[in-house]
């Protein structure tokens, strides 16, 4: 039988207040593997608190959030104007908080790339190709 066939539903994008235009952009991809389906319930739904503060969040161009149920698997795809804002994202209580919470309740990767322009398509595409490579 094998392990099923990744399915990975995406969120509408999340703008955040910093337009790109052609200046090159960070793309970070996060990829929170939880123990059991009750932590994957529950990072999703911080994912989605962390997401609605996104129109006001310094540095951020936007993101998507997705996940593989089957697999237990969540994470964002997020696009910053530079390291900056990725940083004092990383920082924020809020944030911590949640990396605090879940802790030890998962496996945690996480991959960054530099683009030199924001195309939406090639984004999601180097996101897709990170998420369902087998680990």
């Amino acid at each position: 039988m094998g392990i099923p066939r990744p399915r990975i539903l995406r969120s509408r994008w999340k703008s955040g207040p910093a337009i790109p235009l052609d200046d090159p952009v960070l793309v970070g991809v996060t990829d929170f593997t939880a123990h059991d389906h009750g932590q994957l319930l529950a990072v999703a739904r911080a994912g989605m608190r962390l997401r609605r503060t996104w129109p006001s969040t310094p540095g951020a161009v936007g993101m998507w959030l997705w996940v593989d149920p089957l697999r237990r698997r969540s994470g964002s795809v997020s696009v910053w104007a530079d390291e900056r804002g990725l940083k004092e994202f990383t920082g924020r209580p809020d944030h911590v908080r949640i990396v605090r919470a879940y802790r030890g309740r998962g496996e945690l990767r996480s991959a960054r790339r530099e683009f030199e322009e924001f195309d939406p398509d090639a984004v999601w595409a180097y996101a897709l190709d990170l998420i369902t490579e087998e680990h």
